[in-house]
């Protein structure tokens, strides 16, 4: 039995014109070689398993050919060609930089670049994972990449060019390796099943290309595995069993329930991905790339950005054309807002069903005119009662006039404010009749008098704000300011807290809180500018 090379390996392109998906790049290496201008070191970026390692061997390979050809490939039939071929070369030296990445090992690598080749005329020195050498590695290798031998030339390689230094790019010509396409992946996997033997079809090809996400190494390891479990008949069936992969079905059928308003088939059909190992995140961003795939089918013209088969093709054009624009909108929105919240929500399934309701609520068509919901309602998950009439407001009664009763009560009740600022004792002076200007105040509240009934309720109101706002002060006396509080409240219960505080100044001063008898006297003081501010008014605190 012979020794089996896996694909990869087998069919490893050996010149220029069989690389894949890079013709930009090794034009540009061609036409350098042709002419002789060689750059000292080469820098080769890109994604993995895109021929950077490839390139730079079969570029090792053509300066050293004996009798290159005039377009820059090597002849592959002189003794250079064959020493490489048969992989005992002596001109070409590969490192890897994940491995030997110490400064001793670029002490080594400096003690070799100074002998010259054997045969040929150049020695390349391959430097694969350039990225992962220390800080200090690359300082040691910076003053031989610069100035190197006439006879070395370097071809560094790395997936990540952001991690090397700037001082090593700045020496180097970069060269940036792109992701290769499906239909280049697709026919390379063509010529590979034919020189192989192995029945395929096109779809089941262009699904491992997608799976390979640009990669050609990627593609043919899966091609292999595909091959050995298909027995040498690749379908399409077979790939999405072997790889368990999500089946186009799946999605279309998906749609077409979610279009009808078919609310437990969605749930079916879910419930059927998850038992089948498949995660919630996975089935919304296939979902998500199948609505977008809709949309892009929309348009005739647009239709050659799908890198599906030709058949599958033509199925997203006909089931775009029964979705509207404004439903693949809608559900492109929600389906990113559920791939958003999925990650921090706890009952993941229930967060896909109701995306999945929702992207079901926003196929049915508006009510024409409307605009307020759909016309075919889902079935109600909570009873809804029906909104209350909002009762029209009654009309505030007009406010009564200031009569002579209201007038001459506002006048004893400013003589009696006057009497208790006077009187040193802080309590005010009884009138003529042996009563305090506030007892004269409530005998009109709670007795009437001559005073009318809307007088009567407006004193009572009065009276009712007075104790609020006594009550208010006794609490926010500790640490309280006074511009909040007069601010707060009325003009009245300002100026009554005001002096309910001063007159808790003197209490503060005897039991040695000075600084906040401080506070209350200035307290105190307020009230007096509230009161002096009235008495300029003409008692408009009273008349409010």
């Amino acid at each position: 039995m012979d020794n089996y090379i896996v694909s990869a390996r087998k069919y490893r392109p050996t010149t220029f014109n069989s690389v894949v998906g890079q013709s930009t790049l090794t034009t540009t290496l061609k036409n350098a070689i042709a002419t002789g201008k060689l750059a000292h070191a080469f820098l080769f970026c890109g994604p993995r398993g895109v021929g950077k390692t490839t390139c730079a061997r079969i570029f090792a390979k053509t300066i050293n050919c004996e009798h290159p050809t005039a377009d820059g490939e090597a002849c592959n039939e002189c003794e250079s060609c064959r020493a490489f071929a048969e992989q005992r070369s002596l001109n070409i030296y590969e490192l890897d930089a994940a491995s030997n990445n110490s400064v001793d090992d670029m002490r080594m690598l400096i003690e070799q670049v100074q002998v010259p080749p054997q045969v040929g005329r150049y020695k390349v020195f391959i430097i694969d994972e350039v990225h992962m050498l220390t800080t200090q590695a690359f300082n040691a290798f910076l003053k031989t990449l610069e100035e190197p031998p006439a006879h070395a030339i370097f071809i560094l390689a790395t997936t990540e060019k952001h991690k090397i230094l700037p001082t090593i790019l700045s020496r180097c010509q970069i060269y940036d390796f792109n992701r290769m396409e499906v239909p280049d992946i697709v026919n390379h996997l063509k010529g590979v099943a034919e020189k192989e033997g192995i029945a395929y079809e096109e779809e089941a090809l262009s699904v491992i290309a997608r799976k390979a996400d640009g990669g050609m190494r990627d593609a043919l390891s899966i091609f292999d595995q595909v091959a050995s479990f298909s027995a040498g008949n690749i379908t399409y069936k077979k790939v999405i069993e072997d790889l368990n992969i999500l089946d186009y079905d799946y999605y279309f059928n998906l749609t077409d329930s979610l279009l009808k308003g078919d609310i437990p088939a969605a749930m079916l059909t879910f419930n059927e991905i998850l038992r089948k190992g498949f995660e919630g995140n996975h089935f919304i961003g296939g979902l998500a790339a199948h609505f977008r795939d809709l949309l892009v089918s929309r348009d005739e013209s647009t239709l050659p950005l799908l890198d599906v088969a030709d058949n599958v093709r033509q199925r997203y054009s006909e089931q775009a054309k029964r979705c509207k624009p404004q439903f693949l909108y809608r559900a492109l929105k929600l389906c990113n807002d559920c791939d958003v919240n999925y990650r921090v929500s706890r009952n993941k399934r229930l967060g896909v069903e109701l995306y999945l309701i929702e992207v079901a609520q926003s196929a049915q068509e508006d009510a024409p005119g409307c605009g307020l919901g759909p016309t075919k309602t889902l079935k109600p998950i909570f009873s809804h009662t029906a909104p209350k009439k909002q009762e029209a407001p009654k009309p505030a009664a007009p406010k009564p006039a200031p009569t002579a009763c209201r007038r001459q009560w506002s006048s004893r009740a400013r003589c009696g404010r006057t009497a208790k600022r006077s009187h040193p004792s802080g309590a005010a002076e009884p009138d003529a009749a042996g009563e305090t200007p506030r007892a004269h105040a409530f005998d009109s509240q709670n007795h009437g008098g001559d005073a009318p009934t809307a007088a009567n309720h407006g004193a009572r109101e009065r009276a009712g704000l007075c104790r609020a706002a006594e009550a208010t002060a006794r609490q926010s006396l500790r640490g309280c300011r006074r511009e909040p509080l007069l601010a707060a409240i009325r003009p009245l219960a300002a100026a009554r807290i005001c002096r309910h505080v001063g007159a808790y100044a003197q209490h503060d001063a005897r039991s040695g809180s000075r600084q906040q008898a401080r506070h209350c006297a200035r307290g105190e003081r307020a009230g007096d500018e509230v009161y002096a501010a009235d008495a300029a008014a003409g008692g408009a605190i009273s008349e409010e």
